[in-house]
């Protein structure tokens, strides 16, 4: 049974042990507020409340679907205010897809670029000794 004012929680350690990131990056998102301690052991270790774990998947995911860390923190911002952040994550999550339409559209012109570099390409160019690659055109 445990001591009468004893903090209840997993060290960082065992936390980084049960979501499989290391214990570095649990340091930094709390220091970016992404993941409080719910206090120090007698020891003066860091605690965390088992939710942390499903706080991790969810930051874990929504990385995954390419928000940052910033926008994440703004999401439980909204969690932790006691409101579901939805609404909040939907509007994220469209401006994500604007961010991959942009990117796409940056890829098609790179992808031209390069297909049109490659289709002048000269295998065997005269050598010019101040150009480094005279296919390059720099």
């Amino acid at each position: 049974m445990a001591a009468v004012g004893m903090k209840t929680g997993m060290k960082i350690g065992a936390l980084a042990g049960r979501s499989g990131l290391p214990v570095k990056t649990l340091r930094y998102y709390e220091d970016l507020g992404l993941l409080p301690a719910i206090g120090r052991s007698e020891g003066g270790y860091r605690l965390f409340a088992e939710e942390s774990l499903q706080r991790l998947e969810f930051i874990r995911r929504l990385k995954t679907l390419g928000l940052s860390l910033e926008e994440i923190q703004d999401c439980l911002a909204v969690h932790d205010a006691g409101e579901l952040p939805c609404g909040d994550i939907q509007v994220q999550l469209g401006r994500q897809i604007e961010r991959i339409d942009g990117q796409i559209k940056e890829l098609r012109q790179l992808r031209k670029e390069l297909q049109g570099l490659l289709a002048g390409w000269q295998s065997g160019p005269a050598k010019d000794d101040a150009v480094i690659c005279p296919n390059l055109h720099v």
